[in-house]
């Protein structure tokens, strides 16, 4: 069976207000079969800038039920390093969601390349907020 691409999404919450409400949708593309969890952490930089990363084991009740349903694939493959990495572009009093996923809808494509002995030479991932303001314009 043919890996589908990783993607690692970096995820803020000013004034560190992680409720876990992103966990529903989350839940709703594993369940679709859309991706598979890699691994979770969470970055918490305090008010005095000190850094915390939570592990998704260590997540506690109030990260919101449904989030602690989540399955982990490889716990610990986001981890300290990762961590460090983002935490001097936080905001003191905000975290970061770190979520590694495995891209399963494209595991097929890449299952037909292989097949054709082809591969991608490049891969340009287009933010929202850009093909959003250039359909409306």
């Amino acid at each position: 069976m043919a890996l589908g691409p990783v993607d690692v999404y970096i995820i803020g919450f000013p004034g560190n207000q992680f409720t876990g409400r992103i966990a529903p949708v989350v839940l709703d593309l594993i369940e679709k079969g859309t991706i598979r969890i890699i691994d979770i952490l969470l970055v918490i930089k305090d008010e005095a800038g000190q850094v915390t990363a939570l592990e998704m084991a260590h997540l506690s009740e109030s990260a919101g039920p449904s989030f602690m349903e989540i399955g982990i694939a490889q716990p610990g493959a986001l981890g300290q390093d990762d961590a460090d990495e983002i935490s001097d572009s936080l905001e003191n009093n905000s975290s970061a969601l770190l979520i590694a996923f495995e891209n399963l809808w494209a595991a097929k494509l890449t299952e037909g390349l292989q097949a054709a002995n082809a591969y991608v030479i490049d891969h340009v991932r287009i933010p929202a907020e850009v093909a959003e303001s250039v359909i409306t314009a």
